[in-house]
């Protein structure tokens, strides 16, 4: 749904700025993870998981609220094939947005781990204990991971491209704050 809006609402904005802040600590958190067998590593993990239930809950909220308000429409003038690259990459990013966590989620649960949200909070199984659904869920949330990573980078290039070549106005739709020549 795109709407006659130029400018996404503030409540999108902010949980757009507050998302890309979780998920750019959380790919880092991940990459730490993996990379050590340090002490550090507990610690990281107690982090990982429940800011990955966290970016899955205000993947949800950002979902009904897309779906509430849309989102301004692209210019007229711009090609088909970007039009589609963006409205494609959308797809992807709700769908990892929501399904990493999840497959988060069911990875632990099928190696019997808890996911501890904090304290004494942990949420329930998923899924049934399984070794090897266990390591096909690792190998998808990790391999998934780099999926995102490339997303968000060319998400980045498509801010520049937008910003510093069309300058079409794309960019100060879900910029912070208000522009100096738009309002709500």
């Amino acid at each position: 749904m795109t709407t006659s809006r130029k400018r996404f609402t503030a409540s999108q904005r902010l949980l757009h700025w507050l998302m890309a802040i979780c998920i750019l600590s959380m790919l880092f958190i991940g990459v730490g993870m993996v990379s050590t067998i340090t002490p550090k590593y507990l610690t990281l993990v107690q982090i990982h998981r429940p800011l990955g239930i966290a970016i899955l809950v205000l993947a949800l909220i950002r979902l009904a609220l897309r779906i509430r308000y849309g989102a301004p429409s692209l210019p007229a003038d711009l090609p088909e094939p970007i039009k589609l690259a963006a409205y494609s990459s959308q797809y992807i990013f709700y769908a990892l947005m929501i399904g990493m966590p999840l497959i988060g989620w069911g990875m632990l649960s099928a190696a019997a781990y808890p996911v501890v949200l904090f304290g004494s909070v942990h949420l329930p199984s998923i899924l049934p204990v399984s070794p090897s659904l266990h390591t096909l869920l690792w190998r998808a949330h990790y391999y998934l991971a780099f999926v995102f990573f490339a997303t968000i980078l060319m998400h980045f290039a498509a801010i520049l491209y937008h910003k510093l070549v069309r300058n079409d106005g794309v960019f100060e739709a879900m910029a912070p704050g208000l522009t100096r020549d738009q309002s709500e």
